[in-house]
């Protein structure tokens, strides 16, 4: 019977990171999917680059600003659930897309699909931190929870350079709206009996979020939340823009996909490894050298010839996405476990908000002093990650 009741645990257990990561490899994809229509959205719609900026702090923003109430209103009509809608929500979005004949339908499609995707990050997070229940299980089974949104942005932009390039973007949108939900069923398929884990854990009334924003009682919390502020602002400030830089150095659509996918490729591998390793090696030290190099991969970009910066893209992606696979591994060690969904609610939220208002902020120094200067900027301000490591020795 014993015997019974452990194969049963580890069977959700594996349905819970199976739901979780579909989620993340759809939502993921679609939101850096949106990095190959920017420049075509551009030359279509006659945007600048604060409009470019604009477009995706609107997806972004919508998706930061309901974190934390999403995560409010999964207590209520439950985890699976929302996420299911949320999927539903994202991927017809992106399915009326391809109608778009002004910039101002497509930005309304894309606060739509903002909204959907609000859902998945603190909900899939919570889903599996719930199921694993040991601290260094929790962090492998987060890091590969991370892992497949990588392999989302890898697949998906891939797909979409491909398909723009033989059918045009606006049928290009309807079939990935289509897969979308495709993977709604899946989704739904996968997660029967996983409630059953949530109940036990939900019926422990959940305090307030409140003691979460005392900065003395939670220091490392607030110090964590900071760099991966500063993390997410570099990731998607830089890959906003990236697209435009290899246009400057001649590239066409496809060598863009795939400069692209070779990033998220990395970044795969990067979140698996740095993840993993940051067990062993210690998570601060994984921390600031990602980020160093980061810095660097980021200025040596701006000097290389197209050829070059294609044999550098993955090792890009290895240092820009892996420190975030370490961030989120760390949020259950630094709060209470009835504290834990409110927590990554918070992270998401100011680390995706960070990464909604940065496109913005980029996109207008670079209407004024161009990409280059803020590709500089950028990379300089990767390295204020360093000293906001403090606050976590000793912690992790």
């Amino acid at each position: 019977m014993e015997n019974f009741y452990d194969n049963e645990q580890i069977r959700i257990r594996k349905k819970a990171l199976l739901t979780g990561s579909l989620a993340h490899f759809i939502h993921d994809g679609f939101t850096d999917m949106l990095y190959i229509f920017f420049p075509i959205w551009q030359a279509q719609f006659l945007l600048s680059f604060t409009e470019i900026g604009f477009l995706k702090t609107l997806f972004s923003g919508t998706m930061a600003c309901f974190q934390v109430p999403s995560s409010n209103l999964a207590n209520r009509i439950g985890e699976i659930r929302l996420l299911l809608l949320g999927t539903i929500l994202t991927s017809v979005s992106v399915w009326l897309l391809g109608w778009s004949t002004t910039p101002i339908f497509l930005g309304c499609l894309l606060v739509v699909g903002g909204l959907g995707s609000s859902v998945q990050h603190p909900l899939s997070s919570s889903i599996i931190s719930n199921a694993y229940t040991n601290s260094d299980a929790r962090r492998i089974s987060l890091s590969t929870f991370n892992v497949t949104g990588d392999m989302g942005k890898l697949v998906l932009p891939s797909v979409a350079a491909f398909l723009i390039g033989q059918y045009g973007w606006p049928m290009t949108s309807h079939v990935l709206g289509i897969v979308g939900m495709g993977v709604v069923i899946t989704i739904f398929l996968s997660s029967k009996n996983i409630q059953q884990v949530n109940i036990t854990t939900e019926n422990k009334k959940t305090k307030t979020a409140i003691s979460l924003l005392k900065w003395k009682e939670n220091k490392a919390f607030w110090s964590l939340s900071m760099i991966g502020v500063i993390d997410s602002a570099t990731r998607m400030g830089f890959l906003t823009f990236f697209p435009f830089l290899l246009q400057e150095k001649g590239a066409e659509v496809t060598t863009i996909g795939l400069a692209l996918s070779l990033v998220f490729a990395g970044g795969a591998v990067g979140k698996f490894v740095c993840g993993t390793l940051a067990t062993k090696f210690g998570i601060l030290r994984s921390v600031i050298i990602t980020e160093i190099i980061t810095a660097f991969c980021i200025w040596a970009m701006l000097n290389l010839p197209i050829n070059n910066v294609i044999v550098l893209a993955p090792i890009l992606g290895v240092a820009l996405n892996g420190t975030s696979s370490v961030l989120y591994g760390s949020v259950p060690e630094l709060v209470s476990e009835e504290r834990r969904k409110q927590a990554f609610a918070i992270f998401y939220t100011a680390t995706i908000g960070a990464g909604a208002l940065s496109p913005s902020i980029y996109g207008m120094a670079s209407d004024i002093v161009g990409i280059k200067t803020v590709v500089i900027i950028v990379a300089i301000v990767a390295l204020f990650t360093i000293p906001l490591t403090i606050p976590l020795r000793g912690k992790l």
